[in-house]
């Protein structure tokens, strides 16, 4: 299978307030294939989320490299690393994000950094339709149940058509209920869509749904143990 995501001796480290680095990552590699649905499993504090920070670009790695479809995206400039998430790169944050005077419709268009006006609004009408959202294009997220603003986010995160998309918790602040129904929106839509798909969870009943599972803790070769970011 192709690669899409190709990590090779990841490492990185935050300076702590007492001083001295403290080694978060230490991965000597990892892969995903295109169209591939992985879910990785680590306990919290563990590095989850700074590695997806790093393979999203919002993060500088402080050695190794990441290839995404073939282009290594450390070596990018702040700029480039921009553009290249606008266009390459979704995201599903655990706690939404969504801007709170934006429509649920204008916030799915915010995930369009290129595209013109029509295209733009017919592609997040689209979008809201699939997760089930038709009637609720003109509501703010305060007009919206929490797990119709999880709907939105994931919306948010395919519109401009990304190759990859990055879940963080993705069910973490949804109803238990929901949380079924919520992973598989957005595995359903990523096949609908041909993207590949990373979520990160600490729940083992989230990750078993997957076909692939991997362990933080083995492929990080950092003891988790004296870790202290997410």
């Amino acid at each position: 299978m192709t690669q899409l995501l190709d990590i090779k001796r990841l490492k990185k480290s935050f300076t702590q307030p007492e001083g001295g680095n403290l080694l978060i990552l230490d991965i000597p590699e990892f892969q995903i294939a295109k169209g591939e649905q992985v879910a990785l499993i680590g306990q919290s504090g563990g590095g989850k989320t700074t590695l997806l920070h790093l393979i999203a670009g919002l993060l500088s790695l402080d050695e190794g490299s990441i290839r995404i479809d073939g282009i290594e995206t450390n070596v990018l400039s702040e700029q480039g690393r921009d553009r290249f998430r606008a266009e390459t790169i979704g995201y599903v944050f655990q706690t939404f994000n969504l801007l709170p005077a934006f429509s649920a419709i204008e916030n799915v268009r915010l995930g369009m950094a290129f595209g013109s006006g029509k295209h733009q609004y017919s592609r997040a009408a689209d979008l809201l339709t699939r997760v089930g959202l038709k009637d609720r294009f003109n509501y703010r997220p305060s007009q919206l149940s929490v797990g119709q603003q999880q709907r939105v986010a994931i919306a948010r995160s395919l519109a401009g058509r990304p190759k990859l998309l990055l879940a963080d918790e993705p069910t973490a602040n949804v109803d238990p209920s929901s949380a079924d129904s919520v992973l598989e929106l957005i595995r359903e839509t990523c096949r609908e869509e041909e993207v590949s798909l990373l979520t990160v969870t600490h729940d083992m009943q989230i990750a078993s749904r997957f076909d692939r599972i991997e362990k933080l803790d083995e492929i990080n070769q950092v003891d988790h143990s004296s870790a202290s970011s997410g």
